[in-house]
């Protein structure tokens, strides 16, 4: 998969169907490490993808605030 093609959602669902197939076994181990390795390839992918977010998302708040405190998100207030 391209990576100027693929968007989050798209390699995040492959992902999750990689697993589910894992999880489900019956695969050869040649077909097993074919698919570790495509999901270990995704994971990097969407890895560079969250921190490209993460750097874009700084730069926009630093170019809009004087004076910008970034915190880490701990994902727990989504109300």
């Amino acid at each position: 998969m391209e990576k100027k093609e693929a968007n989050f959602e798209t390699v995040l669902k492959r992902l999750e169907e990689i697993v589910d197939k894992m999880e489900g076994g019956g695969q050869s181990l040649e077909e097993s490490m074919k698919l570790y390795e495509e999901g270990m390839k995704n994971i990097e992918t969407l890895n560079t993808m969250l921190t490209e977010a993460r750097a874009t998302v700084m730069k926009l708040v630093a170019e809009n605030e004087e004076e910008t405190t970034l915190e880490p998100f701990d994902g727990e207030n989504l109300d």
